[in-house]
């Protein structure tokens, strides 16, 4: 590895103390990872993924005089969707090289899950696919805080190493303006022409994830950088969303126009192959449909470039999401799904970088009184 992208074991000491800050309470980390299913769905980046977990987890017990906790390895049956729910069980790994499929696991050593969160009150999960939804949910339940690392890859360790406290009040300011806002106002560019959609934001509270989780019972991404609110979702006897307008999504070379209406992607008004495939997702999925997030990074400031993994990307401007909700505080979980591995919550991040052929014009929020704010024009934030 180059130095960019390694950790020195001071370096991991000091992301671990400044991210969780561990207190005389704390005795052990879990790290988890997921393994595949089939040799058909493993790949390269997801192999990099489970020797860095297993590295950490190494280095980490090896730290573990100087830091006061020690690590433990985790590995489970991947659930081949993004926030879909664990399985019951993992297998610790504590020595011998890793298994490479789920079907290598004995059986013998699993331990419930359960019995893994009250064991470890820090949990560090660089997955494949992401865990951000049950384990803010589980921290919850057990009263661990975790790190959720989907996707991660040694190319995020720079961001790793920024000034958290900066980022932190940054996202804090972004926090404020959403909890005060009642609605957002986006105006999009397309090749095909503007694009205007509004997003209902009364009746929610904003989440801050900096990059920090000090709190018990409280889960976020590790890198962040994001403030976060879940759009309201009309569950209120007679107060239907007001989450109306066009949402441009480009998949390829094609942008997929949702017509969205109570705070749901009801159908798609555009054509092509994207288009088509998007419609039969959301006549077999609804819940899908569902505006799960609307999310403000801010690590592009710092000048942390996109790489094309969303965990990183989304940090970095604005993203909008599809899907489960909630575990962010919203309405929309696995019961609203075909089925608990069909959930799914899918962030799609505008970027140049990430969707070239979508301009961010405005967005203004409503704020009380009828008074709005410029937060965002031209790509940029106007603050």
């Amino acid at each position: 590895m180059q130095q960019h992208d390694f950790l020195s074991d001071q370096e991991l000491i000091a992301l671990i103390q400044r991210v969780f800050q561990p207190t005389d309470q704390d005795t052990s980390i879990a790290l988890l990872t997921d393994l595949p299913n089939s040799p058909a769905d493993d790949h390269p980046a997801w192999r990099q993924r489970r020797s860095l977990a297993e590295t950490w987890a190494r280095r980490l017990d090896a730290l573990a005089a100087q830091l006061g906790l020690r690590a433990d390895l985790y590995l489970y049956a991947s659930v081949d969707q993004n926030n879909a729910d664990l399985p019951a069980m993992a297998w610790p790994c504590r020595r011998g090289p890793l298994p490479i499929l789920a079907s290598e696991l004995d059986t013998v050593t699993a331990e419930p899950f359960t019995t893994i969160f009250e064991r470890h009150s820090i949990v560090i999960a660089p997955t494949q696919f992401s865990t951000t939804a049950p384990l803010k949910l589980a921290a919850a339940r057990h009263g661990f805080r975790a790190a959720t690392m989907p996707g991660f890859s040694p190319a995020m360790i720079p961001a790793l190493r920024l000034d958290y406290g900066e980022i932190d009040r940054r996202v804090q300011r972004l926090k404020t303006l959403l909890d005060q806002a009642d609605a957002a106002y986006f105006r999009f560019e397309t090749d095909t022409g503007t694009a205007m959609l509004q997003l209902d934001l009364r009746f929610r509270t904003a989440h801050a994830s900096s990059g920090l989780v000090p709190r018990p019972g409280t889960a976020g991404n590790l890198p962040s950088g994001e403030a976060y609110i879940v759009p309201y979702e009309g569950e209120r006897a007679g107060d239907a969303s007001r989450s109306a307008g066009i949402l441009p999504v480009q998949f390829g070379d094609e942008v997929v126009s949702y017509r969205i209406k109570g705070n749901r992607a009801v159908a798609v008004e555009s054509a092509g192959q994207a288009s088509r495939e998007q419609a039969q997702y959301l006549n077999r999925e609804p819940a899908y449909g569902n505006l799960a997030e609307l999310g403000l990074g801010v690590l592009s400031d710092f000048g942390i470039q996109p790489i094309g993994q969303v965990l990183l990307d989304e940090k970095l401007g604005l993203h909008i999401a599809f899907g489960r909700s909630d575990h962010f505080g919203g309405q929309i979980g696995t019961a609203q799904f075909s089925s608990p591995a069909a959930a799914v919550h899918i962030d799609r991040v505008y970027l140049r970088e990430t969707q070239p052929a979508i301009q961010i014009r405005s967005l203004m929020l409503e704020m009380p009184g009828g008074k709005t704010f410029p937060l965002m024009r031209d790509q940029r934030y106007a603050i």
